[in-house]
């Protein structure tokens, strides 16, 4: 099993959307090393749902329910998907700040490659994050 995390601004697809809607196909990436990212996730892998821009949070756990799929947003057909589903909104959302300031979290790829959407995690650092938010 792998962990990852994906980003994305609440105001366009927020976790509670995710929640209602039960899945949803995670399109629109249009980054190499984000696809790539895309490209190796497996079905029951564990993914953090993070709110950038507006809230910088941590604050959901979901999975990978179907593997990488040409994206159908994308006309060129050079990009893929792949569909998540919600498991849980977290007690605490876990900020920024708080990655950035836990010592056990300083290689995290969230604070190294603060711009990728879609990012891997160690299992580590997946525990983590779920432990700070109670």
């Amino acid at each position: 099993m792998n962990y990852w995390l994906v980003k994305q601004e609440p105001e366009a697809y927020s976790f509670d959307d995710l929640v209602k809607d039960g899945t949803t196909d995670w399109t629109g990436v249009r980054n190499f090393q984000a696809r790539n990212n895309l490209k190796a996730m497996k079905k029951g892998d564990k993914v953090l749902f993070y709110h950038s821009v507006s809230e910088k949070s941590v604050v959901g756990i979901s999975e990978v329910s179907k593997e990488s799929y040409p994206d159908p947003t994308d006309k060129e057909q050079k990009w893929i998907a792949v569909e998540i589903k919600a498991v849980k909104k977290l007690k605490n959302p876990v900020t920024l700040e708080q990655v950035k300031a836990n010592g056990a979290l300083n290689n995290i790829a969230l604070v190294r490659q603060s711009r990728l959407s879609v990012l891997p995690l160690t299992k580590d650092e997946y525990e983590e994050i779920l432990s700070m938010a109670g």
